[in-house]
């Protein structure tokens, strides 16, 4: 079993950055999808962004579309979530996840990392 964690949540104003990382233990297999998904207090989680872990195939969540960036280092086996012109409406607990389908939904995500907290002020 492959354990996540992310790491690189705080506070912050608007307008500002944060990199969020996401390290993998143990070995993420070429057909892995790597996603972030975001759950703010009272609200669903929702996803934020995906990217296959060997391709290049990347997806953004509209919301966050142009100012959040998905990256990976393969040799590090880390996930970023880079972060910039945060809003409040960003302000959430935000979690990594491991799948197998390049999907939007939560449900077809088998290994999810504890979460972060990012906050953002106005």
């Amino acid at each position: 079993q492959v354990e996540l964690v992310e790491s690189g949540g705080g506070s912050v104003q608007a307008g500002g950055s944060l990199r969020l990382s996401c390290a993998a233990s143990g070995r993420i297999y070429s057909s892995s999808v790597m996603a972030w998904f975001r759950q703010a207090p009272g609200k669903e989680r929702e996803f934020v962004a995906l990217a296959r872990w060997k391709s290049s195939s990347i997806l953004y969540a509209d919301s966050v579309k142009g100012r959040f960036t998905i990256s990976k280092d393969s040799a590090g086996n880390t996930v970023y979530l880079h972060m910039n012109v945060l809003q409040p409406e960003d302000t959430a607990v935000y979690y990594c996840a491991r799948g197998s389908q390049y999907s939007t939904s939560e449900a077809d995500y088998y290994n999810w990392g504890q979460g972060t907290q990012v906050t953002v002020a106005s």
